[in-house]
Order: C-alpha cells, then sequence, then structure tokens
C-alpha cells in the first residue's frame, strides 16, 4: 500500500510538468474547445496504456530495439503537429475561420502522439519498477502499479483540459490571440516529439 501511494504521489507531481501530451491537450481545449480536449485525454491516455502494456508484459527492450523502423513515423508525427502549429499561427494572421473538425481527430492525435513518443516509454520502463516492493509476486504488484499510474495520468490530464477549457472562455474575446497560443503549444507538443525521436534513433 505504501508503494502504491508513493507512486500516486510521485505521478501526480509528474503530471504537473508539461509535456508533448499535456501540449497537445492545452492546444486542443483552446483551439476546438474542451469536448475535443477531453477526447484527446482520452486518446492519450490509451496511448499511455498501450504502453503500459508493453511494460508489465516485459517487451518495451523490444520495442526499443525497433526504433529505427519507428524512426521515420515519430519525426512524420512531429512534423504533422509542427504544420498544425504554424496553420493556427496563419488562421490568426489571416483571421481566418477553419470549418470544424471530426472530433474523433482529437482522440486519434492523442492516441497517435502518446504511443509514437520513445522517451514515455523508455522513462516508464525505468519509473514504475521502482515500486515493486516484492520479487515474488512483481508481475501481480507491477499490474496495480500499472492502473494506479494510468489513471493518475489520466486525471491529472483532465485536469490540464479543464484549465484549458476556461482560459479558452478568457481567451474568445482575442481571436488572434487564442490562434497564437494554440498555435505555439502544438509546435511545442511537435517539438518535444521531434527531440524524443532525436534522442531515441
Amino acid at each position: 500500500m505504501e508503494n502504491v501511494l508513493a507512486l500516486a504521489i510521485a505521478t501526480g507531481l509528474l503530471v504537473m510538468i508539461p509535456g508533448p501530451n499535456v501540449a497537445l491537450i492545452v492546444a486542443t481545449c483552446l483551439g476546438r474547445g474542451l469536448r475535443q480536449g477531453l477526447l484527446t485525454v482520452v486518446g492519450t491516455t490509451l496511448g499511455v496504456a498501450v504502453q503500459l502494456t508493453l511494460v508489465v508484459a516485459g517487451l518495451a527492450t523490444l520495442v526499443e530495439s525497433a526504433a529505427v523502423t519507428l524512426y521515420w513515423l515519430k519525426w512524420l508525427g512531429a512534423a504533422y503537429l509542427v504544420w498544425l502549429g504554424i496553420r493556427s499561427w496563419r488562421r490568426a494572421t489571416l483571421a481566418a475561420v477553419e470549418p470544424p473538425a471530426p472530433a474523433r481527430r482529437a482522440f486519434w492525435r492523442g492516441l497517435l502522439l502518446a504511443i509514437l513518443n520513445p522517451k514515455t516509454l523508455l522513462f516508464n520502463a525505468a519509473f514504475l519498477p521502482q515500486f515493486v516492493g516484492s520479487a515474488a509476486n512483481a508481475a501481480g504488484e507491477l499490474t496495480v502499479l500499472a492502473a494506479v499510474y494510468l489513471f493518475v495520468i489520466g486525471a491529472g490530464d483532465s485536469l490540464w483540459a479543464l484549465c484549458a477549457g476556461s482560459a479558452r472562455r478568457w481567451l474568445e474575446r482575442s481571436a488572434l490571440l487564442r490562434e497564437r497560443v494554440t498555435g505555439s503549444l502544438l509546435i511545442t507538443a511537435g517539438l518535444g516529439l521531434a527531440l524524443a525521436a532525436r534522442r531515441n534513433a
């Protein structure tokens, strides 16, 4: 029980430090509204769940060894996010109105960003086992710890989305500022993924 509580506290502190996932969530909330922001949270959380499944199954090393295969896919994902950010900046400059995007697109963006980030996979593979107390039941404990970790991540990212949703209402008075903040966050998410891809190439 102490290990689970320690993990929950440590994870809560980690969620407070924004990374590419949070940048995408906040950008989506600001640009598309709370509903699509929360769909992005569902996507990123599911992506982290896929990574945690690999960690619990002991396959993180296998994924790391396949990094060369995933290399260009990571860069394409990073370039896509940067492109979205630049397009948001251009919309702000041109005062253009973009038609509503399908809500499911927010989910898929979040899912792919979370899955394609090798940095989080390797971090999770090193982070979670530190909280396993009994070697005899390591697999069972790791499964419980992964579930707690995932819950805290999902809850924390949802709070980021709610805060961004509140900020959107304030920023609605200035479409220019909203689009530029959204664009900057998307570019940040893309650069974060690109940096992770470069370090793990």
